[in-house]
This record gives structure tokens, C-alpha cells and sequence, in this order.
């Protein structure tokens, strides 16, 4: 039974999951605090929500009074900040305990931490260590953490399936690490995990789950499936290691393709490795191909109505 006078704080509401997690718990009718450090750049969510269901407050999680004041009365927290920056053991460790902290002072009922599939304190990227260490942050504050680890995420206004897709407008496209696999997994239904394990903590709390969608997929797979819903029709070709390897020691300088810590990252797989996922939330996962075309379609040569022009003309 869901508490329709829960008010629920979500740092980072305004990013790119963010939005759909805020819409999400929107949808189920408790009250939402967006928190982050600009919040005029989330006041685009306030739409979605009734009025008086949905708020924002100005807070950065490295400064633990600002996360004070925005988890103040809430009965959970959801912390979703993550970065692949000089910031990531700030944003992602320190960041992490702060906001741990400070829900288990406001008593709230529930937190839920967003981590990443590959975190693990031993890592030796930067990213997946932090997010691993981040992970012992939270649950060392707030025993009852629930971590969330998704794959790859995928939706209208992710880095990925766009990207992907504007290079496809090249003559060829050269595919990094073509062998490594993936899970990816759609925007909404990790938002609508994330809202689960919110209003139902006696079921989800101390949990943790990898979040992964229908299809694991080689890079090279992944992205023909992104060409393919793009209406892209460019050559792949797979970029030897050892010249993926050397690029990525540039990963440095301004522009940069690949970073160093991505190159490590993309040495293992980016699965579920068995813990619980989206079945654990009764949620059919979403594939791929089947809502990339949305959002895809306007790579499309003539934009996205094009093959439906087509199709017109064809008929008349």
C-alpha cells in the first residue's frame, strides 16, 4: 500500500535517469524532492506532477549540510549521482556516505543507492572502484541500503544509442572492444525498480540488485542494432586492442574518444552476474530494438516520418 504523504528526496532527479525515476514515483502518487545543485535545470520535471507533489531544494553531496536540509522529513532517499570525471571518488564515495548519513539521521524508511554493474572496490578502473567503494559508504551509514547496479541504460536522451547513431552517419564506423558484452536496460524500467524498492523497503531494504534488460549483446551487436533503428546503413569496423589500447592513453586530452578508465572498463563483460533484476520487481524487461526507433528515428535520412512518406507515396 503505497503512502501518498511520502515525501521522497532523489538527488541527481534532474539527470538523465533521474527524470524518469522522478516521473516514476510521480505516477505512483507519493510526493518527490528533486535535489541538486542547479535546480532551475529540473524544473522541466514539475509538469508531470500534481500541484504541491513535487518540489526542489539547491544541494551538492559534498556538502553535508545542503544534504541535511533536502532529506529533512523524508521517508526515503534515492541517490543517483554518477560521473566519469576527475570527481568520481567525490560524487561517488564521499558524495555516497554523506548522503547515507543524513537519511539514517532524518530516520528515513528507505534508501536507494544507484551503482553500476562491475563496482567492486578492487577495480582497476576508477570508476567501477569508486562505485564499489561507494557501495560500503552507503551500507557502512545506512545498513538497509538498497543497491541498485544497472547494465548499460538506454532511452530518448541517453549518451549512448544517440551517439552511436550520429556516428552511424559516417561512411564507417570503427566498434571499441566489439567482443565485450552488455545488458542494456530501458530507462523506465530501471525507473520503475527504483520506485519499487522506494515505497516497498520491507520487501527491497539491504537488498541488491544488477539490473540488466532482455538481450545481452556484443558491442559490435549492440551496435547494429542502434544502426538499424537509426536507418543508418554504415560499415562497422572492429578496432584491433592494441590500437584501442593506444588511444585510450590519450584518453587525457580535450575531445578525447576513450578515456583510460573506460578502455579498463570495457575489458570485462557488462552482465548480471546473478544476483536478483527486474523479475525481482515483477517487471517484464524491454528490448532494445523495440522503443530505440522513438527516439532513433530522426537520424533517418529525411528525418523520422520518412519511411511513412514513403509508404504514402508508394499507396497513392
Amino acid at each position: 500500500m503505497i503512502d501518498r504523504n511520502q515525501q521522497v528526496t532523489v538527488f541527481g532527479g534532474g539527470g538523465f535517469i533521474g527524470r524518469y525515476v522522478c516521473e516514476s514515483l510521480l505516477k505512483a502518487g507519493v510526493r518527490v524532492r528533486v535535489a541538486s545543485r542547479n535546480p532551475r535545470s529540473a524544473h522541466f520535471i514539475q509538469p508531470i506532477g500534481q500541484v504541491g507533489q513535487i518540489g526542489f531544494v539547491r544541494a551538492d553531496i559534498s556538502n553535508a549540510d545542503s544534504v541535511a536540509r533536502a532529506v529533512e522529513g523524508a521517508s526515503a532517499v534515492v541517490n543517483l549521482p554518477g560521473v566519469m570525471n576527475r570527481a568520481m571518488h567525490a560524487t561517488h564515495v564521499t558524495g555516497a556516505g554523506v548522503v547515507a548519513k543524513a537519511a539514517k539521521a532524518a530516520k528515513a524508511k528507505a534508501l536507494v543507492h544507484i551503482s553500476a554493474i562491475g563496482a567492486d572496490p578492487k577495480s582497476e578502473a576508477q570508476y567501477g572502484k569508486t562505485k564499489g567503494e561507494g557501495e560500503l559508504a552507503a551500507r557502512a551509514a545506512f545498513p538497509k541500503t538498497t543497491i541498485v547496479r544497472p547494465s548499460l541504460v538506454f532511452g530518448p536522451e541517453d549518451e549512448l544509442t544517440n551517439r552511436f547513431a550520429a556516428m552511424a552517419q559516417l561512411p564507417f564506423l570503427p566498434v571499441i572492444a566489439p567482443r565485450t558484452r552488455f545488458q542494456p536496460v530501458y530507462v523506465r524500467d530501471l525507473a520503475a525498480a527504483i520506485t519499487k524498492a522506494v515505497v516497498d523497503p520491507q520487501r527491497h531494504a539491504g537488498k541488491t540488485y544488477e539490473i540488466g534488460g532482455p538481450q545481452v549483446m556484443t558491442m559490435r551487436e549492440l551496435n547494429e542494432t542502434i544502426i538499424a533503428a537509426a536507418g543508418c546503413h554504415t560499415n562497422l569496423v572492429d578496432m584491433p586492442d592494441f590500437a584501442a589500447d593506444l588511444l585510450s592513453r590519450f584518453g587525457f586530452l580535450p575531445g578525447s574518444p576513450l578515456t583510460r578508465d573506460q578502455w579498463l572498463m570495457l575489458q570485462h563483460d557488462n552482465v548480471a552476474s546473478g544476483q536478483p533484476g527486474l523479475e525481482a520487481f515483477d517487471i517484464e524487461p524491454t528490448p532494445l530494438g523495440a522503443v530505440a526507433p522513438e527516439w532513433l528515428g530522426r537520424f533517418h535520412k529525411g528525418g523520422r516520418f520518412a519511411g511513412h512518406r514513403n509508404n504514402l507515396t508508394a499507396a497513392s
